[in-house]
């Protein structure tokens, strides 16, 4: 797992594990924007997404194409926020004569979460160290000629509890 380093609010920067996942037609590097919260707490779980040379995969708006998306497994002590994306790009897809937009550049995906403050939250954590938060990603990536299959791959974030709580 490498080291990054991350500025939350443009202020202070920490170092996160992240991991590296390797995939036919894009490399994925994934992280907690925390590595330690506490209930009440507002986090996120990044995806840096590096398309290899001469793909795309879907932005949204994309009709017909599986978008990429971020799917948050229900969670008791999760709450789900707005997935941030980048500004996409145009592509002419020549072999079909259409202009979609896609993502075919390195792009980050910011999913914002908020660790539940509630007494049956507080309960389930009462006694535990850590929390995990699970997802999967899903895409289509597509070259110049070709698309290829959707493609899930599943995620998952364990964040170190900060105590008092």
């Amino acid at each position: 797992m490498p080291d990054l380093s991350l500025k939350l609010g443009g202020k202070t920067e920490v170092s996160v594990a992240g991991t590296k996942i390797p995939t036919r037609y894009v490399d994925i590097t994934t992280f907690p924007s925390n590595p330690a919260v506490a209930p009440g707490d507002r986090f996120s779980v990044v995806l840096d997404i590096q398309p290899h040379p001469n793909m795309h995969v879907y932005a949204p708006g994309a009709k017909g194409y599986q978008v990429i998306s971020l799917s948050i497994e229900p969670n008791p002590l999760v709450r789900v926020l707005l997935l941030e994306y980048p500004v996409s790009e145009t592509y002419f897809f020549k072999v079909l004569n259409e202009h979609v937009p896609v993502f075919q550049k390195p792009f980050r995906l910011v999913q914002g979460l908020i660790l539940e403050d509630t007494l049956e939250a507080r309960a389930i954590l009462s006694g535990k160290e850590n929390v995990t938060v699970k997802g999967t990603l899903e895409y289509q990536t597509c070259d110049d000629n070709m698309c290829f299959l959707p493609v899930s791959v599943p995620l998952a974030w364990t964040m170190t509890l900060r105590r008092p709580f």
